[in-house]
């Protein structure tokens, strides 16, 4: 008998992939978190019903998030990472010596527990003597913040659950003031493609202009994500993710990548022009 894990992305659509066997199950504090195997994607990472990552293209969305501020910002020794409890985008960020202190916030502990034993190329780097780990609410700690980091990254699951207020203002506006005055934030964006998801998008880019003086959304092909076109968001208080961008510092480093390069970067800052008027529209 085959068995195969769906995920609705409208409720006339879906993406299915199909699965050998169910590596774990547990329903946490916070959210019902699995892991297949799948003969085409890998180890797959599902919270809620809904894929996070599969050990096939998770590289994408993590060079993404990680790698375009980090060849914008000319010097980033401090860095909050919200969420982000598979480890991915800690693993890539740790790829830079350059950095000091990597505060990562993840609001439950059984998703770094189960990624550190099942995904363990994702969870990587959860020994990094750099890292202080914080198992807790994102919103609250960076409420406590005020002038500390040099790159802020909101690595969080959609927005719903235990995700859900990692999307307002007042949460966009508490990571304005945890940055130093030349800062960056990068957070994931959801898609464009879906109407449900559309709408999110939306509102992001119009929360996050509220607050900061540079906003710009960047994008990936990332397969097992509904429809495959994945945004992020850059915002900055003082960097232009293209016009600033330091191509010749960030290639002397020598970071090898399978996806993030160069010239993909100047090229993910231009938007198709359904995306162009999506963004135009935002309200708060």
């Amino acid at each position: 008998m085959d068995l195969w894990l769906t995920e609705f992305s409208s409720p006339d659509a879906k993406f299915s992939i199909r699965v050998e066997k169910q590596l774990y199950s547990h329903t946490s504090d916070f959210q019902q978190i699995d892991i297949f195997q799948t003969p085409e994607f890998g180890r797959v990472l599902v919270l809620d019903g809904i894929v996070m990552l599969t050990e096939k293209d998770e590289f994408i969305y993590h060079e993404m998030m990680v790698h375009v501020p980090m060849a914008v910002h000319p010097n980033v020794r401090t860095v909050l990472l919200i969420g982000a409890g598979d480890g991915g985008s800690l693993r890539e960020l740790c790829r830079y010596p350059d950095i000091e202190c990597i505060d990562m916030v993840e609001i439950d502990r059984e998703v770094v527990n189960a990624c550190r034993r099942f995904l363990p190329e994702v969870a990587a780097s959860f020994n990094d003597p750099r890292l202080n780990l914080v198992i807790g609410d994102g919103i609250s700690f960076v409420r406590t913040k005020q002038d500390e980091y040099d790159l802020i990254i909101v690595d969080s699951t959609d927005p719903f659950g235990p995700g859900e207020d990692l999307f307002t203002r007042e949460f966009y506006a508490n990571c304005y003031n945890a940055l130093h005055s030349d800062g960056i934030m990068t957070n994931q964006h959801e898609s464009p493609y879906y109407d449900s998801d559309a709408q999110i998008v939306r509102h992001i880019h119009a929360r996050t202009t509220l607050y900061f003086p540079i906003t710009k959304v960047y994008q990936a092909h990332i397969p097992t994500y509904p429809s495959g076109h994945w945004l992020f968001g850059f915002s900055s208080r003082k960097y232009d993710p293209v016009a600033d961008l330091r191509a010749e510092e960030w290639l002397a480093r020598g970071i090898e990548t399978d996806y993030y390069n160069i010239d993909l970067h100047r090229g993910c800052f231009a938007l198709p022009t359904y995306v162009q008027q999506l963004l135009s529209g935002g309200d708060v």
